[in-house]
C-alpha cells in the first residue's frame, strides 16, 4: 500500500450530539414502561464520532460544526480536544441547545435512535466558510446528513474543486439530492439507508450489489454498502467486491458505521485501493462494537492492524 510522507489530513463537517444511552432487555410497547438495566451519557454525533476515529487512526483531524452554549456543548468540545481533534471550526450557538441523541439498546444491542439535532440544524454559511478554511491542505472531507444538506453540499463542491476526496455517509437517509450524489466520491450507506435511497431491499451482498449499482446511476463515483455482520459490499468503475465481517463479541452497535467511514477515508488518503480501505473499515467497525459508547468506542490504529493480522477471526462471506 502506498503512503503519504505525512499523516493524512482529514476535515469532518457534521453533527455533534450528546448521546443519552439506555440499555434494556427489549423495547417497550406503546404506553408501556419497562425497567432498564442502566443509562449513561457519552459524546457522540456522527461527525464527532468520525473525527475521533480518524484521529485515533493517525490522521490530522479538524472538526467543523456547531454546538450549543451549554454544558453539553462544552463537554463535546473538551472530548474532541482530548483526542487531538482541532476544533477551531466548531461554533458555539447561543440560541439553540446542543444536539442530543436518545439511544435505546435491546438485549441484542441493536440500537434504536431518536436524534434532536439542536444547534446542528442551524449550521449555515458560517460552517461552509470554516470548512473551506480547514480544507486548505486536506486530503479528504467526511460528511453525513445530521446538518442541513445544502451546507454539506456547498462544502463538498468546494472540496471537489480542490481535488479533495469526499466521503459521504448518507445518514439519516433523507434529503440527498442529485447534486449531492454527483459531489460524492464515495457514498457509504448502511443496508437500511441503501434500501431507502435505491428502492432495493438490501439483505445480503447480492442485493447490496444491486442497490449500489442504482446509486452509481444516481451519480456517485463509488458506493460502499455496510452490511453489519455480513461485512460490506463495494463497487466503483475500477473494482468491486464483498468483504466479510470479522467475528467479534458485540457489546453495542452505536457507532460502528462511523468507525468504518473514518477508517475507509484514512486508508484511501494513504494510497490504498477501495478494497483495502473497505477491509480496514470492516476491522475498525468490528472493534467499535466490542465496547460501549460512541466516541469512546473508536479503535486505535494498532488495534485495527492487530485484528487484520488475525485472519482466523474473519467470518465466512454472506
Amino acid at each position: 500500500m502506498a503512503s503519504l510522507d505525512r499523516p493524512p489530513s482529514i476535515v469532518v463537517l457534521g453533527g455533534l450530539n450528546m448521546d443519552v444511552i439506555a440499555l434494556a432487555s427489549r423495547l417497550p410497547a406503546p404506553g408501556e414502561i419497562i425497567v432498564g438495566e442502566r443509562y449513561y451519557t457519552t459524546p457522540g454525533g456522527k461527525g464527532g464520532n468520525q473525527a475521533v476515529a480518524a484521529a485515533r487512526l493517525g490522521a490530522r483531524t479538524r472538526m467543523v460544526g456547531r454546538v450549543g452554549a451549554d454544558a453539553f456543548g462544552a463537554d463535546l468540545l473538551d472530548s474532541l480536544r482530548s483526542e487531538g481533534v482541532e476544533v477551531e471550526g466548531v461554533a458555539r450557538d447561543f440560541e439553540n441547545p446542543s444536539g442530543v441523541a436518545v439511544i435505546l439498546l435491546d438485549s441484542a444491542r441493536q440500537n434504536h435512535i431518536v436524534a434532536v439535532y439542536g444547534a446542528n440544524a442551524s449550521c449555515d454559511r458560517t460552517q461552509v466558510e470554516a470548512a473551506e478554511q480547514a480544507m486548505k491542505d486536506a486530503d479528504a472531507l467526511l460528511l453525513q446528513l445530521e446538518i442541513p444538506v445544502d451546507v454539506s453540499l456547498a462544502a463538498a463542491e468546494h472540496a471537489r474543486s480542490l481535488g479533495i476526496r469526499v466521503v459521504w455517509d448518507p445518514a439519516p437517509a433523507t434529503g440527498l439530492t442529485g447534486e449531492a450524489y454527483a459531489a460524492a466520491d464515495i457514498l457509504t450507506p448502511n443496508q437500511v439507508e441503501a434500501g431507502i435511497l435505491s428502492g432495493v431491499s438490501v439483505s445480503d451482498p447480492e442485493s447490496a450489489k444491486e442497490a449500489a449499482g442504482r446509486l452509481l446511476e444516481h451519480g456517485a463515483r463509488a458506493v460502499v454498502v455496510k452490511l453489519g455482520e455480513q461485512g460490506a459490499y463495494y463497487v466503483s468503475s475500477a473494482e468491486d467486491g464483498h468483504v466479510p465481517a470479522y467475528e467479534v463479541d458485540a457489546v453495542d452497535l452505536v457507532a460502528a458505521g462511523d468507525a468504518f467511514g473514518a477508517a475507509l477515508a484514512v486508508v484511501l488518503c494513504e494510497g490504498g485501493s477501495l478494497g483495502e480501505a473497505v477491509r480496514f473499515g470492516c476491522a475498525a467497525g468490528a472493534l467499535a462494537v466490542t465496547r460501549p459508547a460512541a466516541q469512546a468506542a473508536m479503535p486505535q490504529r494498532y488495534e485495527v492492524e492487530t485484528l487484520m493480522a488475525s485472519p482466523w477471526r474473519e467470518a465466512a462471506p454472506g
